[in-house]
This record gives structure tokens, sequence and C-alpha cells, in this order.
């Protein structure tokens, strides 16, 4: 039965069966130990690395944690939602998907579950993330309002390249193909305003590193966490956001040729 027509009439059955999926999904997450240290220590040996080798090399007119720490959320972000690219693929490949069929389950609830599991693995890595910031010297002054804005802004974000990363990893033939998608991820916050200021950069790159996706969130993080004005970088987060889940709307069609 087409997935379209499974969702019109057994709504509830559909939620179910994503819940289904989403407990599924982190318990591979936690069946794969080394992946999971991998995608939780990594951003935050990359923040140890830039504050304390490079970050006295760097002029940001404030502290250089302090600067950083909202890049290192964008990096943990991108890495933690392209994983979904590399488990979708893999269900592909190992005849998962094929079961689910048999058993009524459809695209939706099977894309929903990976992508549930990307938010709660990215949860937890933002909670350590910020766990050891502070550590170091990181200081917000956000208050309760700013803290749930930033909240959501990064959650929109998170949300937005896991349902990208669910259409990669079922245009992909293969998982090791689906995680060259991490590669590009990863590199996205380095030509942004994540590590340096724009302006330092040579000023052929000032085009792409001010309007490519991660900037806008990267500056929204930045200034509500650290009290300063938004200005409009909250709202073009929100719109670079929209606009990959509007990209990702290809995952419905794609999961129906895929499993023809």
């Amino acid at each position: 039965m087409p997935d379209t027509l499974v969702a019109t009439m057994r709504p509830a059955s559909v939620l179910r069966d994503a819940g289904t999926m989403s407990a599924r999904g982190v318990r591979l997450s936690l069946r794969q130990p080394d992946a999971l240290i991998t995608s939780l220590a990594l951003p935050i040996m990359l923040m140890l690395t830039f504050v304390y080798l490079f970050g006295g090399a760097i002029e940001t007119g404030t502290k250089y944690v302090t600067y950083v720490v909202p890049g290192v959320l964008l990096l943990c972000a991108g890495f933690g939602s392209s994983l979904t690219a590399v488990a979708v693929s893999q269900d592909l490949k190992e005849g998962f998907v094929d079961r689910l069929r048999s058993m009524d389950v459809g695209g939706t609830a099977f894309l929903a579950g990976h992508v549930v599991a990307s938010l709660t693995r990215n949860a937890v890595s933002t909670v350590l993330v910020f766990g050891a910031a502070f550590l170091i010297g990181f200081r917000p002054a956000a208050d309760g309002g700013q803290w749930l804005a930033a909240v959501g802004v990064l959650a929109a974000f998170v949300l937005a390249m896991s349902w990208v990363s669910a259409a990669i990893g079922l245009l992909t033939k293969s998982p090791e193909a689906a995680s060259g998608f991490t590669f590009f991820v990863m590199f996205l916050p380095y030509p942004s305003s994540a590590f340096v200021p724009i302006e330092t950069m040579p000023g052929w790159i000032h085009p792409f590193a001010e309007n490519q996706p991660v900037t806008p969130v990267i500056e929204a993080l930045r200034a509500l966490l650290l009290d300063l004005p938004v200005g409009n970088s909250a709202w073009l987060a929100l719109a670079w956001s929209a606009a990959l889940l509007a990209v990702a709307a290809v995952s419905g069609p794609l999961f129906r040729r895929r499993t023809r």
C-alpha cells in the first residue's frame, strides 16, 4: 500500500510506527559505541584544540572560548545529523526496509524514526559540549527567554539537517557513499563565522561565508547566548532551516522509488 494512503488511513498507526522506529534508532546508536563516542567526543576535542592551541593567536574581541562555542555547537549538530544518511543507507542495504514494507510500515515512520534518533543524539552531544565549555571558562549571559530561543534555533537546524541527511541516505547506493555527506557537512562551519570573524578571511570567500546556511545560525546562537543584538540572524536561521526542510520533502518520493 502506498505510504500516502497509509498516512491518510491510519494516522495513529503511523505515529505508533514512528515511535517504534525512533526507539530502534536510539538503541542502534547505543549498540555502536565507536560511532557514538566519535560523535560525542569529536566536537569537544575540536573545541579544546581551537581554544588551547589556536585561540591565543586569534583576535575576536572577547575570550576565544566565548566566541567559539556557538561554532562548535553547529559543528556538533552538523556531524550528528549527517550520520542519519549512513544509518538510512545501511538499513536499505541490509534489507531492513523490505521487512518493514512487508509489515505495512511506511516510509514516513521509517524516516521519522531516524530523524528523532538524530535529535536525541544531538541533544546529548550539545549538553556535553556546554558542560565542557563551562569547565574551560564559557560564561553565557542569556536569560530564560534567550536560552529557549537559542534551543529553538538549534533544534530547527538539527531537524532540517537530519531530514536532508535522510534524503541523502535514500539517494546514495551504499553507506560508504553516504558517509561522504558527513565530511561535506563538517566542512561548512569552517568558511563561516564559527571560528574566526569573516572579515579576517580573504575577500573572495566573503560572499559564501556570509550567505551559507550555518552562518546565521551561529550568529543567532552567539547573540542569544551572550545577550548581544540579534538583528535578523535568528529569522535568517529559521528561514534556512525551513528551506532545507522543503528540500528534504523529496524524501517521500525517493523512498517510494527506492522500495518499488
